[in-house]
């Protein structure tokens, strides 16, 4: 504790009241700063985030999208994710330097598929360009320069207070120094923020030239946006937003684009057919059937109105309707994995694994044993409640999950095997490790705990039933 009334000085003289103030406001910032500095690189890390949809047909679509662009930047070696983010606005950003974040709203919102490539393409410019963790050095830039400004504002408050109180020119001059620097350290911040966005678009037009494609796409989705935010913005000061004035970025991106030899080049008739059906198939399981109906009227006859009618029919209800409008489907493209996929998924969810098993096998197989499908496989094998199905399902199970191993559903399937086996020490560990992936780390531990009583010390399961009741991460909040 501070000792009270030292000196008179002490007692009696303080920084005036405006000085106080703009202190605190300081105080508030360089703490507000310190806090983003110290949360991005957590965020970026955290393995549990924002709800994330899966769905191979749809994955596979933004692979095929980004591979090429990603080889463009250089960035092939890196294992870039593709994440689709349960959120219906129109939104694709990068929180770390391996992943790029699509709203299923993005998808829904590309009409073809240059438009949600050239988004693709933006968004592979800020990694290619290390944005992030460039915005992180200037953010802690910064941070030193508002402490120092800080000290040194307040040492002319406190002489100012000595010489004279609230009026003095020291005084003064020790509050603009404080404050001062806090409006030129959020304007420098923001004009860095919205020359990487600048530069992202530079380096998206480059990928796509570079890879035969057209930036028109891109060109389309910022300007579609800008008309619609112009009369939000006008009177708004240009250095006040962390990106460009809308019309003036879309300008500099016209200018850009339309210099490509790619401008006028049509999307492949394929690919966009590949596009409408993933856009399709995510009406149908994320919208009311009245509005895929609204969207997909039943006089629309084409293939991505019929996916949509069979899903949404499966998904509502009807599902021998719904058997019969996949059958057609599959009759019209019998090689296509998804309609397989859908319609054991039909039959999954309506209550008949073992009927599920032969589409999904089908599919599987035709997918190149995609692992999400593998483990909606597994599920109705075990669902099926033929034990002759549970090693085969194990054996599925764990060959999925060796490919993906972040998926919960495939340890709750594999938990559900074991425990028909009769393997509870396999079973409690599966379990755990479909828990820790929920982010319910209390229950992972428990169920861990109790896994390491039924291993061998020093086995692999053991080891691995060890390293989740160790980890040190916060329980799930309610």
């Amino acid at each position: 504790m501070i000792p009270k009334a030292v000196t008179k000085e002490t007692t009696t003289r303080r920084p005036p009241a405006p000085a106080r103030r703009v202190l605190s406001k300081f105080t508030a910032l360089v703490t507000a700063c310190a806090l983003v500095s110290a949360s991005l690189p957590v965020r970026a890390q955290q393995a549990k985030g924002p709800p994330v949809l899966r769905d191979t047909e749809t994955e596979q679509l933004l692979r095929d999208y980004t591979r090429p662009i990603l080889r463009a930047a250089g960035l092939e070696k890196r294992n870039i994710q593709m994440v689709i983010i349960n959120d219906k606005t129109f939104n694709a950003f990068v929180a770390d330097g391996r992943r790029i974040f699509v709203n299923y709203g993005a998808i829904m919102q590309s009409t073809t598929p240059n438009q949600l490539i050239g988004v693709l393409a933006h968004e592979t410019g800020h990694l290619a360009g290390g944005h992030l963790s460039k915005f992180r050095e200037q953010l802690a830039r910064t941070q030193t320069q508002l402490i120092i400004a800080m000290l040194l504002g307040a040492g002319a408050l406190a002489a100012g207070a000595a010489n004279g109180g609230s009026n003095s020119a020291a005084s003064n001059i020790g509050a603009a120094a404080i404050s001062a620097p806090q409006e030129i350290a959020r304007r420098s911040l923001l004009s860095y923020q919205r020359q990487q966005e600048e530069n992202a678009d530079r380096a998206g037009v480059k990928f796509l030239t570079a890879t035969g494609q057209s930036a028109r796409g891109m060109y389309e989705t910022f300007k579609r946006f800008t008309d619609e935010s112009l009369f939000a913005a006008r009177g708004t000061d240009p250095y006040v937003q962390s990106h460009p004035m809308p019309a003036d970025r879309v300008a500099a991106l016209a200018e850009l684009a339309r210099t490509s030899p790619n401008w006028d080049k049509k999307d492949d008739p394929a690919l966009q057919m590949r596009h409408d059906m993933v856009r399709a198939k995510i009406s149908a399981f994320m919208e009311r059937q009245d509005t895929v109906y609204r969207r997909y009227p039943l006089s629309d006859t084409s293939l991505p109105a019929r996916y949509a009618h069979a899903i949404s029919t499966y998904l509502h209800g009807d599902l021998r309707v719904a058997i019969e409008q996949i059958d057609a489907l599959i009759k019209l493209q019998p090689q296509n994995p998804y309609f397989h996929e859908v319609r054991g998924q039909a039959l999954l969810e309506g209550g008949r694994p073992a009927e599920a098993i032969a589409p999904l096998r089908r599919a599987v197989q035709l997918s190149h044993n995609a692992p999400l499908i593998e483990m909606l496989l597994g599920q109705a094998l075990v669902a099926s409640n033929n034990t002759a199905n549970t090693d085969e399902a194990i054996a599925i199970l764990r060959a999925a999950l060796a490919r993906e191993p972040e998926a919960p559903l495939g340890y709750m399937q594999l938990a559900m095997a074991y425990g028909r086996k009769g393997d509870y020490a396999q079973a409690d560990l599966a379990s755990a490790q479909a828990a820790f992936l929920r982010g319910d780390n209390k229950t992972a531990r428990e169920l861990a705990s109790r896994a390491k009583t039924r291993f061998a010390i020093g086995t692999p399961g053991w080891v691995k039933a060890d390293d989740i009741v160790s980890a040190k991460m916060p329980d799930k909040k309610d």
